[in-house]
């Protein structure tokens, strides 16, 4: 019987930074307008896409072998799978999102105690009822299905929702009190499935390339020519965590140096660099970066 794993790809608003991430990892996957099963260039894998909402869910009942959503919504269906790896995106990049407690700007609740009594509307309902009975808070928590933050004042005194910069509330004037949960986005997988030794070895390599792709975001390649006598000085420049490749040109006393940098490092670095002899110096974005 021919080996096949089964992978959810999260629908809404991660798909399409996943589906860029695997062409990043080297998984080319193509989305049908029509369909809800997507290609991907494996015969080894068939991907289905499902909400993220609802993937846990699926993982854990082994519709699904391994899948990607948030830790949020595997809080929140209290699922029972094995977590592959973090994988630190959303749908605007790399990075946290954050689930906060928000009132109307002129709301007189200042603290998650303020809420006693109160009306909280979210789509996180048993995340924000655990996180109310943590801190001796009864609230009437009801399940939100969409456009939360047009509900305070009216419908709701006060909401739960998920944001990575904080812009859509305060363009509809509301203001973070706390913050609930924190949530990155988790390769998970079925606990049988994860004992299967063909789909575990499949699975971690799923990971691993992922993993790659996601660190590589963070990273750019750079390639320089350095005479011999500004070798040391170059070098020096460099942070000391990090091991370049020298090698020989053909040029006499002539090297060619080639270093893995932060990208944060990059502009300053740069300049360093040429200030103390590099030259030709080529920046070039990564693919994978695999520890």
């Amino acid at each position: 019987m021919e080996n096949k794993l089964k992978l959810g790809i999260p629908k809404g608003s991660l798909q399409e930074t996943t589906v860029r991430l695997f062409k990043k990892a080297g998984y080319d996957i193509r989305i049908s307008d029509r369909s809800y099963y997507p290609k991907i260039d494996d015969p080894e894998i068939e991907c289905i896409l499902i909400r993220a909402q609802e993937m846990a869910r699926y993982v854990e009942e082994g519709a699904i072998d391994v899948g990607l959503t948030g830790l949020d919504w595997i809080l929140e269906n209290k699922s029972n799978v094995t977590e592959v790896a973090e994988l630190s995106y959303g749908k605007s990049g790399l990075g946290k999102v954050k689930w906060v407690l928000a009132v109307p700007e002129n709301s007189q609740i200042r603290n998650v105690m303020g809420l006693q009594g109160k009306k909280i509307a979210t789509e996180l309902v048993s995340v924000t009822k655990d996180y109310l009975q943590e801190n001796n808070v009864s609230a009437d928590v009801e399940f939100s299905w969409g456009a939360t933050e047009v509900k305070p004042p009216l419908l709701a005194d006060a909401i739960v929702e998920i944001t990575e910069t904080g812009s859509s509330l305060r363009a509809n004037n509301l203001r973070i009190v706390e913050t609930v949960l924190e949530s990155t986005t988790r390769l998970i997988a079925n606990n049988e499935s994860f004992k299967d030794e063909w789909k575990m070895r499949k699975i971690n390599e799923i990971a691993t390339m992922l993993k790659g792709a996601l660190r590589a975001e963070k990273m750019v390649g750079i390639f320089m020519n350095v005479e011999k006598k500004d070798l040391e000085k170059v070098l020096s420049t460099l942070p000391a965590m990090k091991s370049p490749m020298v090698t020989d040109l053909r040029k006499k006393d002539w090297f060619e140096v080639f270093v893995v940098l932060e990208e944060t490092q990059i502009k300053e670095m740069l300049l360093k660099l040429k200030n103390n002899g590099a030259q030709g110096i080529v920046e070039f974005p990564l693919n994978k970066v695999i520890e």
